[in-house]
């Protein structure tokens, strides 16, 4: 399969608002996605870690897939298929090409070790089945392990490869895949929220964030300023990503996002994992400092930023 669809720009990874019964908050879903629309994103990517994939069954992750492809429209989407078991990232990518979605994610499978010629061989497994254009997805924070750059140079010459995510604390690698990326014909979307000015003057396409959902207008305004050659001009949003990167991460990740969306005036919905004492009183404090900071920076709250 030829593939031409590239992201490019700045994409949220979109998160996901659930009641108390696990079902999507589908208004607080159409309320936040406009609201990131109105601010000039290029894309979503669905059900990242960010969107806490782990905690939906398949059928659930089907049902958040078709209802982000109807609210998103026409933003591209892509869709993260990323599973410990083949089949259900198989079934998942074939659900997600029946909706008409572009490029699939994928992650190395999580929990059991792998070497990275079983990692290539399970995304050339799944990518051959699913017949969509991939993008691999490197996250060895949370997934356990690593995709190393001559397995992200093997999968680009045997299959369609749209895309390679790169994030958690290896920044050092943006400098590696970039140069890869151009030669093999896939574009390099950052995970890397606060430090873009530096990601795009390496060269990456855009940046998959979880803070997109908090700041998209900071982000945009950073990325275009930068496309543009007036990388000077983001001095100062980019010193508040800083800022706002510095305030969140008093609070573990994703819950943390979660503080973030609050504090700008959005409903994240319902916790979906178990927050002890400690935890829910840190986050009413990222909260509460969120809020001031963006008070402070006079960033419309959400009621009134799509107004």
């Amino acid at each position: 399969m030829v593939t031409t669809f590239r992201p490019r720009g700045i994409y949220s990874a979109q998160w996901i608002p659930v009641d108390a019964t696990g079902r999507i908050d589908r208004a607080a879903l159409a309320a936040h996605i406009e609201f990131e629309r109105h601010h000039g994103i290029a894309g979503v990517l669905a059900l990242g870690s960010t969107g806490e994939f782990p905690h939906f069954s398949v059928d659930e992750r089907k049902q958040v897939l078709a209802t982000l492809a109807e609210l998103a429209a026409p933003l591209p989407v892509i869709a993260n298929i990323s599973d410990i078991r083949p089949r259900a990232a198989i079934e998942l990518g074939r659900f997600a090409k029946s909706l008409g979605i572009p490029v699939v994610g994928l992650m190395p499978p999580p929990f059991y070790p792998m070497g990275q010629a079983d990692v290539l061989a399970f995304f050339l497994h799944v990518a051959e089945a699913v017949d969509v254009p991939v993008m691999l997805y490197n996250f060895p924070e949370l997934v356990g392990k690593r995709i190393d750059l001559e397995t992200v140079a093997a999968f680009a010459d045997r299959a369609p490869m749209a895309a390679f995510k790169q994030s958690g604390g290896e920044f050092a690698y943006h400098r590696e895949l970039i140069p890869l990326a151009r030669e093999k014909g896939f574009a390099v979307m950052s995970g890397a929220d606060t430090r873009l000015p530096e990601v795009f003057a390496l060269g990456a396409a855009g940046c998959i964030g979880g803070l997109v959902n908090i700041v998209p207008e900071l982000m945009v305004g950073i990325h275009h300023a930068c496309i543009a050659g007036r990388a000077a001009e983001t001095a100062l949003a980019a010193a508040r990503m800083v800022e706002l990167g510095r305030v969140i991460d008093q609070l573990t990740f994703p819950p943390n996002v979660a503080a973030g969306l609050a504090a700008r005036g959005f409903s994240p919905g319902a916790s979906k994992s178990i927050l002890s004492p400690e935890s829910q009183r840190i986050y009413a404090k990222v909260v509460a400092e969120l809020s001031a900071l963006f008070a402070r920076w006079q960033l419309a709250p959400a009621t009134a930023a799509v107004a």
